[in-house]
């Protein structure tokens, strides 16, 4: 008893509290995916969407071996697994973990169940009934033109927003930053012989400070001891040493603390693109048809940049990689502009597929290394000091865990896939229960994946990574008060401590910067980093069982994550700016036609432009706090959307009384994401751009929605019988 005992808990022999392990959540969490797509699927392929594979799908009846093509069911579930998976999953439950672990868990389990999967399998199979045509096309067909015009604004809209909102995940991850430090802070170094000092070009003095140093954020908080090492930029003509008063350093104003961004990880991802480009070549010019040689090329050459990374930091070429927020920035808009006129058999095709096969295969590591490593859940069910909101998602647990995880319980950007080009490749209906359904779930699970690294990640850690730098001195007491409340030590019977080896999770601040190949992590808000280090800290206990080679493994492990990171996101931003490029080519070919042709060259540049200017800029003095909360309220009102169009082509075709399917989902989604938006604006969070834009994309979402209302309501009075039978278009099926 007790061995099984010691599977499913620990106990915390500081604050005697019990802490569940993570091995039995990730088994029920397997399990619960499981029965749904087996029995809640099934049942929506039969009965709502009823799929028949005598059906002749688009791809059969329009092929033209261009946009229209019948794939092989595995091949496309990987396109499409590739092209839904984004930041969302990733970096969403890692930041309501301040919340605690439980309020994420519950509702990416239902919500990826009853909602999420439900609105991709069913807009994927009213899309392949309206012959592989968008959500807009949808909206004309089941709602008129009126209505698609709206809808049609709106998806743009929140395209570019979602753009930004995946964007700024990559750019917290690689790109440097400063943080502004507050005047009359004090920094007592453990030698003053031992701090260095340098000047730069323009006259400011940086002062590198070791570790162990204590801290006075303002002279009435508590001290605390800076485990890592960090550096401090003073302003031109001021001299670090005049400050020093009893063996401290008291800073003036405008002094800063000098975040540096990962050359390594860089480096990395910036290798895969033109690794990417190759595999493409090989694919189609050099080797056609041999996948499997593109396909171990391209992992072996993406490894191969992982391990030669780490010798980037510390030689003469690491200044050429080592990029600023703003730097950072403009090399996402320059790649997103390429990736969206290159031809799409060039670079994203193949990063797509490169991309899913190290999705799914990290994917099932993780799983593997949850299991194995079965860390115990540092963070509590419920945390009661940061329920009504704290340092990286503002807001009480309702209704803000549902706009910060968004995408890996249900995402409206998908809708744009599974009504894009997946549609168009499914060769057998059928099909469309394993992809869209499937695929969804699997996107639950990588986000079930990152809560469960994330609550095994100490508490210590979590808030010096997640607190930015320039607001510790908010939450420092709240923090203090929920350390000696909550944190303590590793359980004695932990059978590795035993055995005189030293658990990963033991480590501190400084320990882990030194484990991760010497990189910055205090105050790398964002959620990425904070994942990256958890997924290192599990995969190393699972797979690491000698204490010496904690630092070589950590190393390795941390920029793996953070390349499975951008690869996941990049992904997405190269198919969300070519999908924002083809909707923005619809409006300009309104006013002149020859735009609006996806060949036109002219098209496709001026279009693909405008749109990387438009999230670019969102993101540039944007930062993940406004930015996040926005691309959620934006991302979760497209669902509301997908999900009103979806429910009424249910009830156009003579199924009413399954609409509650769709119905309900919708509901609780706008219910949610309305009282969100409505506190943000009433709290004036947002400044006065991302304001009209939520404003705007509201307004839009809920005049489509009542329109669609309008017409269920109009079909219910006549009778389904009187409405079963919808014209067709292009000779294709829409029941």
């Amino acid at each position: 008893m007790d061995l099984l005992a010691n599977i499913f808990f620990d106990i915390d022999p500081k604050s005697e509290r019990v802490l569940l392990k993570a091995m039995p959540v990730m088994v029920g969490v397997l399990c619960i995916l499981a029965i749904a797509y087996r029995y809640y699927s099934a049942f929506l392929a039969a009965r709502v969407a009823v799929l028949d594979d005598t059906r002749t799908t688009p791809a059969e009846r329009l092929n033209d071996g261009k946009n229209y093509h019948p794939t092989s069911k595995w091949v496309l579930f990987g396109h499409h697994f590739a092209a839904i998976s984004g930041a969302g999953p990733l970096i969403g439950p890692v930041l309501a973990m301040q919340y605690g672990y439980a309020p994420g868990l519950i509702w990416l389990l239902i919500g990826v169940c009853l909602a999420g999967a439900v609105q991709d399998m069913l807009v994927m199979a009213a899309s392949v009934r309206h012959n592989g045509k968008s959500l807009a096309e949808i909206a004309k067909r089941q709602l008129g033109d009126s209505a698609s015009l709206v809808a049609s604004m709106a998806i743009l809209l929140i395209v570019i927003v979602a753009l930004a909102g995946l964007a700024i995940v990559v750019v917290k991850a690689l790109g440097g930053e400063t943080a502004k430090l507050p005047a009359g802070m004090t920094i007592q170094p453990p030698s003053l012989e031992a701090v260095e000092y340098e000047t730069t070009k323009d006259g400011a003095t940086l002062m590198k400070l070791p570790k162990e140093c204590v801290v006075k954020y303002a002279p009435t908080s508590e001290p605390s001891v800076r485990p890592e090492t960090f550096v401090v930029q003073f302003p031109a003509k001021v001299d670090p040493k005049t400050t020093i008063v009893d063996q401290k350093f008291v800073l003036p104003e405008k002094c800063q603390q000098i975040i540096p961004g990962s050359s390594w990880g860089t480096f990395t991802i910036l290798c895969t693109i033109p690794i990417a480009l190759f595999v493409g070549l090989w694919m189609y010019r050099i080797r056609p048809g041999r996948m499997t040689e593109a396909s171990i090329i391209g992992g072996v050459l993406t490894l191969g940049a992982v391990f030669l990374g780490g010798y980037i930091p510390g030689s003469s070429m690491e200044q050429y990689f080592s990029f600023t927020k703003h730097q950072t920035i403009l090399g996402l808009c320059i790649y997103g502009f390429i990736a969206a006129v290159l031809p799409v058999w060039l670079l994203l095709t193949p990063r797509d597929y490169l991309s899913s096969f190290m999705k799914i295969g990290t994917l099932a590591l993780l799983v593997v290394g949850v299991i194995v490593a079965n860390p115990v859940l540092s963070h509590p069910p419920i945390n009661h000091t940061f329920k009504d909101g704290g340092p990286t998602f503002a807001g009480g647990i309702f209704p803000f865990v549902f706009i910060c995880i968004m995408c890996g319980a249900i995402s409206g950007f998908h809708s744009l896939v599974s009504s894009g080009t997946t549609p168009k490749m499914i060769s057998k209906e059928s099909h469309i229960r394993t992809i869209g359904y499937g695929a969804m779930l699997t996107e639950g699970l990588v986000g079930l994946v990152a809560l469960i690294a994330a609550a095994a990640l100490p508490l210590n850690l979590y808030y010096s990574i997640n607190v930015d730098v320039e607001k510790v001195p908010q939450y420092q007491e709240r923090l203090d008060k929920m350390y000696a409340e909550l944190e303590g030590s590793k359980s004695a019977t932990d059978p590795m401590q035993k055995v005189g080896v030293r658990d990963v999770h033991s480590l501190d601040l400084g320990e882990v910067e030194a484990s991760v190949g010497g990189e910055s992590l205090r105050g790398r808000t964002g959620g990425a980093v904070t994942l990256a280090v958890s997924m290192a800290m599990i995969l190393t206990d699972a797979f690491s069982w000698v204490d010496d080679r904690l630092s070589s493994l950590m190393k390795y492990w941390y920029h793996f994550a953070i390349m499975f990171e951008a690869l996941f996101i990049l992904t997405t931003i190269d198919a969300g700016t070519r999908i924002a490029r083809y909707l923005f080519q619809e409006f300009a070919g309104k006013v002149y036609k020859p735009l609006g042709s996806v060949d036109s060259t002219i098209g496709a540049i001026v279009a693909s432009a405008l749109v990387t200017f438009c999230w670019g800029a969102l993101i540039w003095e944007g930062g993940i706090s406004t930015i996040w909360p926005m691309f959620g309220i934006a991302n979760q009102l497209l669902a509301v959307l997908a999900l009103s169009l979806v429910t009424t082509w249910i009830v156009r075709s003579g199924r009413s009384r399954y609409a509650l399917v769709t119905i309900l989902p919708m509901l609780f989604v706008i219910s949610t994401t309305l009282s969100a938006g409505s506190l943000m604006i009433y709290d004036k969070r947002l400044n006065t751009l991302t304001l009209l834009l939520v404003l705007f994309i509201m307004i839009t979402v809920f005049t489509v929605a009542v329109m669609a209302v309008i017409t269920w309501v109009r079909f219910w009075k006549t009778g389904d019988g009187s409405s079963s039978q919808t014209p067709s278009i292009n000779g294709g099926e829409n029941q």
